[in-house]
This record gives C-alpha cells, structure tokens and sequence, in this order.
C-alpha cells in the first residue's frame, strides 16, 4: 500500500466514532463530529482505501483470525494459549470484529453520502465517476455485512437502495439503537446490492482517478460484484428465494476470468504498514500450520497425493524467525541452509491439544511459510480459483471447472509449471467431495471463508479435520502416550463453532434489540446455527 492512503487518518477516526454510534452507543458524538479542523468534503479515495485495510486489518489480524477461525478450520494451530483452539475464544476478539466491521461500513457510507449529496457531488467526481465510487461502496458494504451475518447471525443492516424499516444500520439521526434484521432479509438484500452496484459500473472508466488500490477500473469491480454474487447465492441456495436466478445472472454477467482479477489489500513493503500477521510474527511465535492440514497437504489424508503447494504455505522444521522475516532462504538456528523440499521437514502442531501437551509437540511446529509472513502479503477478499469451484458446483460438479481452479490456486502461490501438470495429471474425478476439498486448500489463510464452506457443506470431513471427542496422534509421546483426545472447553459444541456470541457491548447498550435477536436466532450461543447451516 502506498502512504497516501493513511493521510486522513483524522476522516477515519471520525467515521470511527459514527460507525460506533451507529451499533449501540448512547453518548452524543454530534460536536465530536463538527470539529472545524476537519475537512468536509475528504478525498474520497482515501477513506474508501483506509476502509479496505480496516476489513483486512479486523478479519485477517492474530487475534480475530489468527487466534478464532484460522484454527478452527485447521489451517492452524496453537503452541501457546490452546483454549482458543477448543473454541474457548476470548470474547474481546468478536467485540472488535464487530465493532471495527461497523466502522468500515460507516466509512463507506461516507463516500455514497459524499457522491450523492448535491452539496459535495461534484467536488469527489474529481476523484473518479460518482456512479463508480457509489458501485464501489455499495459492493464493499456487501462485502462487509455478508461478513457480519455470516459470523452473527441477525445484525443491524444498512442498505443503500432498501428503506425497509427494519435495516436502521448505519443511521445515526434516526436512532442509536438500531433493530437487528433478519438473516433472510439481509442475504436477499445484498443479492440484489451486489446486482444493481454491478449494473450501475461503467467498466470504461475507473473507479477512482488516483488512489484506487484495489479494483483500479469498473470492469475488475464489475466482476467482482458478480462473483461475491455468486458467493453469497451459493451459499443461500434452497434456503432464500431467488438465490438460484442469482447463481444464474452472476454467471451470466460475467464473473472473475483469471487471477488478474483477483482482488485483495496489499500492505507495504515496510515497518511502517506492514500485514497483520507478519507483524505479529515480528514479536511473537505462536502459530504452526495445523497437523491435520499438513497429512492432507502432504497425501496421508484424502485422496490427493502430495501436495506441492505444502511447500509454498509453510516454513520446514526447525526455521529460524529471522530467515523468515528477512524472506530469504530458509535456515536454521546456526545460519545452515535448510533442504525446504523435504517432506519429512513438515508434520506440524497438532491440533486441539490440552495446554499442558503444547509445548512438547512444538519442536514439530511449521510456521507459516514466507510467502505468508511478509510485510506486503495480499490478503485476499476473493480470487479467481474460488469462481471456479463456484463453477463447477453450479455445473454439476464439473470436471474442467474443478482442475481450473486447483491450477489457479497453485499459479497464484508460485507452484512450478510441472508440479502443477503433475498434480493435476492425477487428481481424483470432480465430486462433491473432492472439488470442496479441494476449495478448502485454497482458501487457505481466507479462514472465514473457509469456516462458512464448512458450516454449509460439511467438508472437508472428518477423515480430514479433527473433530470434538475424536482421537488425534502426537508428535512426541507424553508419558508413553502416542495419542490424545481433542476436548471442546464449550457444552453442546460437538463440531466447528456455528457463530460467535454477540459482542458484551451491544447486550449492555441495546439491550432490548439484543434480546428480540438472541430468541429470534434460537439464542446467542456458539452452536445456534445460521439459517443454511446445513451441516
């Protein structure tokens, strides 16, 4: 990222304060909000680009990522602090994502407000067509709140382009203490969002005339908004109505082609700005790559053989922090090079042990690889290789849909030419199984995503990841014992968490919307599941 996204940082605490109001907060900000050191009409690239970081920035960190859903999905696991790991969450962790999430929405409304105001309309059409920076903003928004219901159930929802009574999100004049919509409303909302924001892209123009860092032009954008579509009815089909004319008018309008279109926040190359977790790694070191997805990455689970993009996800055995920071080649403790193409240098944390058994299974840890712990990782909102799996469910499971996006996946992560061919030359035929499986490894460090996938479709399965009750193998014998059994710490969650609770600020502050949601949902607890959580 450049720095220039960051120079308004006084716009964006601003919008901070309105994005708190707007979920529950009593206090009036409004003389907070006329500070005359304030400009009134703000580049509106940079609060569209300091709102994209501060989704990446909330989702993708090491404690609302790191220490929640990148676990919980296996891609990682804990050697310190396991509790997390059982599901034991700390609740401060979804107080921020919700909090931080509302904020980012507050800032794109900002911009749809400051490009349809006819008092600053013309004024940020300097900064791009006002058509395109409203598309943008109502497909972000989208994006934001499909991350909040997801991971909630029934939230307080803004729409641009619904006045439905019940959608008082995001409208501080109105109310402080804004209803909770219904799941179904909310999916079928931002269906028909993603829809009109595409249709209103003119894809001969940019979005933003300077600044843009994540689409640059209106067709990327375009195609994004079809493909998030195509996300969100995916997941909706048989469960809201009109998902499945969605499935079928996204792909129609054009989805993602190849990774070009892939579309993330990339950090800077620096100290200054650097991505979430490499950040964190800098100071700490409490993260493998899980066991259960290295035995899938490496054949000794599934049906896949060896999979070359084990060496692009994580780190060998016995790798100094230093040669992964400096992003170099990989060394050891004594500067000695290491072999990184030795499968036997990767076995990896087991997952869901108590705490007392971490520390001796550490000597086995993979870290994550240096194409992860960099200071300008891309932290993907969606690429292309998801589209095709996408695809290939909407298709029947089809064969060419399937093989395009393992090749994606692996293009995208630097996979060699013939590693690829050989790979794909063997694959198991496209089933329901083997393409989600295979969607899994992809999503990789998309832990979210990924979470979703499973609560939706139940892969991968249980021969893949490890299960609550189930029995899962120790690196290093403990007392003579060669196993272990991965506890849940939560009553009644004999499976991957289905939400997160409610953040303890809203149940104190709108008490009353609080608890209307809680009973509608079927309570405000970890394995109340949401409404196509099929599994």
């Amino acid at each position: 990222m450049k720095n220039k996204i960051f120079k308004f940082s006084k716009v964006a605490t601003a919008v901070l304060v309105l994005g708190l109001t707007a979920v529950g907060c009593t206090q009036d900000f409004n003389e907070l909000n006329d500070n005359p050191n304030l400009t009134q009409t703000p580049l509106s690239y940079g609060v569209f680009n300091a709102a994209n970081k501060l989704v990446t920035d909330a989702t993708r960190n090491s404690f609302e990522s790191g220490r929640v859903t990148l676990p919980w999905v296996q891609y990682s696991a804990q050697t310190n602090y396991t509790e997390e790991d059982r599901y034991q969450y700390r609740l401060t962790s979804g107080d921020a994502l919700w909090r931080n999430l509302y904020a980012a929405a507050a800032n794109y409304k900002k911009i749809i407000d400051m490009n349809t105001d006819p008092a600053t309309k013309d004024a940020v059409s300097a900064y791009g067509p006002n058509e395109n920076q409203i598309a943008a903003s109502r497909v972000m928004l989208s994006y934001v709140f499909l991350q909040l219901v997801d991971t909630f159930g029934d939230v307080p929802y803004y729409s641009y382009g619904n006045q439905d009574p019940d959608f008082q999100a995001l409208k501080v004049d109105e109310t402080i203490k804004p209803k909770f919509a219904s799941q179904a409303k909310i999916y079928a909302d931002i269906m028909k969002e993603l829809k009109e924001s595409a249709e209103m892209v003119n894809t001969g123009d940019v979005v933003f005339t300077g600044g843009d860092v994540l689409f640059g032009d209106g067709e990327k954008l375009r195609r994004f908004a079809n493909s998030l579509r195509l996300r969100v009815a995916t997941r909706l089909k048989g469960v809201v109505p009109g998902a499945e004319a969605n499935i079928a008018d996204a792909i129609a309008k054009g989805v993602m082609r190849s990774n070009d279109d892939n579309v993330g926040v990339t950090y800077e190359n620096s100290l200054v700005n650097p991505s979430p977790m490499y950040n964190d790694f800098r100071t700490r070191s409490d993260f493998s790559v899980a066991k259960p997805f290295i035995s899938l990455l490496k054949g000794e689970t599934g049906t896949f053989g060896f999979d070359p993009r084990l060496y692009q996800y994580a780190a060998p055995i016995g790798t100094a922090k230093g040669s992964i920071l400096d992003g170099g080649s990989y060394k050891d403790a004594d500067g000695k090079v290491i072999d990184w193409k030795d499968p036997a240098k990767y076995v990896g944390q087991p997952y869901g042990l108590d705490q007392s058994l971490s520390t001796s299974q550490s000597a086995y840890a993979n870290f994550f690889s240096r194409n992860v712990y960099k200071p300008n990782y891309t932290e993907i909102l969606m690429e292309y290789s998801e589209v095709e799996f996408l695809l290939s469910e909407a298709n029947g499971w089809n064969q060419t849909n399937y093989i395009n996006g393992v090749k994606a996946s692996m293009e995208k992560w630097g996979v060699s030419d013939a590693d690829i061919a050989a790979f794909v030359a063997q694959l198991p035929p496209a089933t329901k199984e083997t393409v989600l499986t295979q969607k899994y490894v992809a999503l990789f460090m998309q832990p979210y995503e990924a979470w979703a996938e499973y609560r939706r479709t139940g892969y991968p399965n249980t021969s893949i990841l490890l299960l609550p009750n189930e029995t899962g193998a120790l690196n290093v014998p403990v007392k003579g014992a060669t196993t272990y059994v991965f506890t849940s710490l939560i009553d009644g969650l004999n499976d991957l968490p289905n939400r997160l609770y409610y953040p303890t600020v809203i149940q104190t502050l709108n008490v009353e919307n609080y608890k209307a949601a809680a009973t509608a949902i079927g309570g405000d607890k970890m394995n109340t599941k949401l409404i196509w959580d099929k599994n």
